[in-house]
């Protein structure tokens, strides 16, 4: 089994249960996968780049097929269903693929750029060489007032404003990039190991689809930057 430095992996399945066929539908001018597809193979630090997939058939109607670079594995059916969990199928392809570091990311993180990825990448490494984390997951940064359903404060006093930019910073988790290695998975269970770096994307970098408006969000965005618009 050859060793890498860096893989990629691309998780990839023929049904979508709220955009139907969105990894295959044609976005702002070619398939969503091919997007962060392409993005990855503008990375030379990625040495390959993994397709765990139940649709080999419409990856190769769409003109994908194994490469150098590009591995497409068939996902086996114990792991097939919208109700399995990620980290099953990411479990498959790190005891198939021998790698020093595993970068994991989405079809529906078409905006994501190779300067963050590389920039995730030389955190990761840092990090692991300080000893300061095992793992790296991508984050939205929020300064803003957030509310409970019971229209309770959570993150600041309603009695007493101060300036958004003065509120503790909040982080959440948007899906775009994930890095581990064999060692943290096996400790986890998880993408996420058990001692995580956090790393910020560029808001218009972070979308990930999860339904049509968000399709229709990002897309729009997309045409914006293929124009020079943004």
């Amino acid at each position: 089994m050859n060793t890498y430095r860096t893989v990629a992996l691309l998780p990839m399945k023929a049904h979508s249960a709220r955009v139907s066929g969105k990894n295959f539908r044609l976005f702002a001018g070619k398939p969503l996968f091919r997007w962060i597809l392409d993005t990855l193979l503008e990375v030379s630090e990625i040495d390959k780049i993994v397709i765990n997939t139940d649709a080999r058939e419409i990856l190769a109607a769409n003109g994908l097929v194994d490469t150098d670079r590009v591995l497409i594995r068939d996902r086996k059916p114990e792991i097939c269903g919208d109700f399995v969990s990620m980290n099953l199928v990411l479990a498959d392809d790190v005891a198939a693929v021998d790698s020093g570091a595993y970068l994991m990311t989405h079809t529906t993180n078409p905006l994501l750029g190779a300067e963050s990825i590389r920039g995730a990448l030389a955190a990761y490494r840092n990090g692991l060489a300080a000893g300061t984390c095992d793992s790296l997951f991508t984050v939205n940064r929020f300064q803003t007032r957030f509310y409970r359903t019971d229209v309770s404060a959570v993150n600041h006093d309603p009695k007493n404003l101060i300036r958004t930019q003065d509120l503790e910073p909040w982080f959440e988790e948007n899906s775009n990039l994930y890095l581990f290695n064999r060692e943290s998975f096996a400790a986890s269970n998880a993408r996420i190991g058990r001692k995580p770096a956090m790393f910020e994307t560029p808001r218009r970098e972070s979308a990930d689809i999860d339904d049509q408006e968000g399709w229709d969000i990002a897309e729009a965005m997309a045409k914006a930057k293929l124009n020079g618009l943004i």
